[in-house]
């Protein structure tokens, strides 16, 4: 535990020199499950939530589940626009049908699968101030052509957190498992022009007798200002539970404080195959203490133009 502690404070310590990116348009992880590298910004409190139906149908236990509910995700910027606390979480609603002697049988249950209270901090930011952006060479076309390997070095962030599961019947904490259970991910996110690849390598319950593991890739491409579709590949690892998820969607950005977004899950597997399909939204409130209006930026910006 102690060498846990000195690692964490060791990278709270070196991201102290890293400057985030606040942006004036809403920054959603909704609706792809990865979390970017970039925190909301100080003053910013955010909200991302939205509905799923799916099914889980599994060959080998003869079992064909329904199931609906919720995620919600909660972000406010802390005292630097490098970190960021989150709370998230998801309620579900099952509906179970096995055939046994000879009849279907139904099951239900319902509660929060998770909750995790967590905290994000941005350890290295290659965006700052244009660092990563190659000068222009005026006098060879070739050498503005070259591929910048620059751009191959993403922006990290690491998040950590405790799952919580208070209830004692709820059918979602297994037997024996603690009520606070530990979760860390490493975040990596490059940002191409209108292409966005996001990375996150997490560990969760490793400090019980099932740990799981996860990967998730997300790649983003904006059409323009407004809308913009996404890829995800999720590869989880674990004794309870392994499987391969693919997810595809679409948001729309409404004002830049309001987005709505559509996606779909499937997996290639039958123990259990799954399908969902989900539509939620994102909302912010703005009291970031740099934030300025879009006349004042486009005077300010007319201003910088003709200042010589």
């Amino acid at each position: 535990m102690q060498r846990l502690t000195a690692i964490v404070f060791a990278f709270l310590a070196n991201s102290i020199l890293c400057n985030a990116q606040f942006t004036e348009t809403i920054n959603s992880n909704r609706p792809g499950q990865s979390q970017g590298a970039f925190a909301v910004g100080t003053g910013v409190y955010q909200l991302e939530a939205g509905g799923f139906y799916g099914n889980n149908n599994h060959d080998l236990r003869g079992t064909d589940t329904d199931l609906y509910g919720a995620n919600y995700m909660l972000r406010a910027g802390f005292l630097s626009d490098i970190l960021e606390l989150s709370i998230m979480g998801r309620y579900q609603f099952e509906e179970t049908s096995i055939l046994q002697g000879g009849q279907n049988r139904i099951y239900e249950r319902s509660n929060f699968p998770f909750n995790t209270i967590g905290a994000k901090v941005l350890l290295y930011d290659p965006y700052k101030n244009g660092d990563n952006r190659r000068e222009v060479n005026l006098k060879s076309w070739k050498a503005n052509q070259k591929f910048d390997w620059r751009q191959l070095i993403p922006a990290v962030s690491l998040y950590g957190g405790a799952n919580v599961t208070i209830q004692d019947d709820n059918p979602y904490r297994f037997e024996g498992e603690n009520k606070y259970t530990p979760k860390v991910t490493l975040i990596t996110q490059h940002n191409w022009g209108r292409w966005v690849w996001v990375m996150n390598l997490t560990a969760e319950k490793f400090t019980e007798t099932y740990p799981s593991y996860q990967f998730i890739g997300t790649l983003t491409h904006a059409f323009n200002p407004k809308f913009a579709i996404f890829g995800e590949y999720q590869a989880i690892f674990g004794d309870l539970y392994a499987d391969d998820l693919f997810r595809a969607g679409a948001a729309y950005l409404v004002t830049d404080y309001l987005q709505f977004d559509l996606a779909g899950l499937a997996n290639v597997k039958d123990t259990p195959s799954r399908w969902q399909v989900q539509a939620g939204l994102s909302v912010r409130l703005n009291f970031h203490k740099d934030i300025r209006t879009n006349n004042e930026l486009s005077r300010e910006g007319k201003r910088n133009e003709f200042d010589f």
